[in-house]
């Protein structure tokens, strides 16, 4: 089982984020965490002896908490949910708010890999999303984070920005490799209806590369990390032998998660297939819930079981690996071929799958038309 922890608070919102995330406010966040720490406590009441594989704190940004509520934090879900020996246990931070304090008080509640969002190298593209940050700040972040003792880091990096060249993300992903980070997450820009990105998108205020150029970016990164020793494992995750993130691995291997927090989701096993939770996206809705113990405020979904076969397909061909016949059997009791076999045919046939001894993944052109291929698969 997996756990996810989530902290909503930013200095400030990137103009393209559309998560559940809310200015810094310091005078809210004591009564955030002592809530997160009742819900720890009730969820666990109900999965008693729970052991967590891996734990991540995302956000918001988990790095602007104070040391001490930090560690009130961890400590205090921990107590309910916690780690197994050598479990992954990763924190998202944001160059330019790491301090030695809140690295120091990281390491010592279990966390041992960072995510760090750089997203770009140049400040006229950084200033368009609204970050906080320039690439110097990055490097000294990076070397704070080495300098404490953290040996797992992760940079992530977005192609496909309004205003990006071929040679802007060339230049990004050079810089981002010079830090030698053991991880490295690159995302095509999906803008998000409502935020204020796609309103200068829909007025015509910015405009996004054309597709070519889109792909001769996803080209270059394919390249360049792997002449760098980089692995990918996933559409958009690129890793050193050995240094996958396990957490996200777990989801796409559709391991149970608890989610606690603002928005947070949990993934837990339900009659005749799984249940998926979601928590308020609003802070006062969220307080309420956990006040009242009240869980007719999550909302629910039912993944039946035939749901959940076509999610085994489609997160599995999200993943380089692909998807395994003899697992698919073995996890639902139904043959992949059985299921999908005539419609796989046809996109091997095609050039966007493979089918090597048992696995079927999807191929470099495949990879550029995923999410048609997967809506096709769904008529199933």
């Amino acid at each position: 089982m997996e756990i996810y922890l989530h902290v909503p608070y930013c200095r400030q919102k990137c103009r393209y984020c559309d998560f559940a995330s809310f200015p810094h406010a310091e005078s809210t966040q004591r009564a955030y965490v002592d809530a997160v720490l009742t819900e720890a406590a009730s969820q666990a009441a109900k999965l008693p002896h729970s052991i967590m594989e891996t734990a991540y704190l995302g956000g918001g940004t988990p790095s602007i908490l104070p040391p001490e509520l930090l560690t009130r934090l961890l400590e205090g879900v921990a107590a309910h949910f916690p780690l197994a020996p050598g479990a992954e246990f990763t924190s998202e931070a944001n160059p330019g708010t790491l301090t030695h304090e809140w690295l120091n008080a990281a390491l010592n509640c279990g966390i041992n890999r960072l995510s760090m969002g750089m997203q770009a190298a140049q400040p006229a593209l950084l200033k368009m999303l609204g970050r906080i940050h320039d690439f110097t700040q990055v490097q000294q972040s990076v070397e704070l984070a080495r300098h404490a003792g953290f040996q797992h880091i992760s940079l992530d990096l977005m192609f496909g920005l309004p205003g990006q060249t071929v040679s802007m993300w060339r230049e990004t992903l050079e810089k981002a490799l010079s830090l030698n980070p053991e991880h490295l997450s690159c995302y095509g820009l999906i803008p998000e209806e409502g935020t204020p990105l796609y309103r200068d998108l829909q007025t015509g205020q910015l405009t996004l590369p054309d597709e070519d150029d889109e792909r001769r970016m996803y080209d270059l990164t394919l390249d360049l990390l792997a002449q760098s020793g980089f692995r990918q494992y996933e559409i958009s995750n690129f890793a050193r032998p050995g240094c996958e993130c396990r957490h996200n691995i777990g989801y796409w291997q559709q391991v149970p998660y608890i989610g606690l927090g603002v928005s947070a989701a949990s993934y837990l096993p339900a009659k005749n297939g799984m249940i998926r939770l979601t928590n308020p996206r609003t802070l006062p809705a969220y307080l309420r819930m956990v006040q009242s113990q009240d869980d007719s405020l999550r909302e629910r979904e039912f993944v039946s079981k035939t749901d959940g076969r076509f999610e085994t397909l489609m997160l599995r061909l999200r993943m380089t690996c692909g998807v395994s016949e003899s697992e698919f059997q073995g996890r639902h009791g139904v043959s992949l071929d059985a299921l999908y076999g005539e419609k796989l045919r046809k996109f091997e046939h095609e050039g966007l799958l493979q089918h090597k001894t048992d696995r079927w993944s999807l191929t470099r052109r495949g990879m550029d038309v995923q999410n048609a291929i997967l809506v096709e698969l769904m008529d199933d």
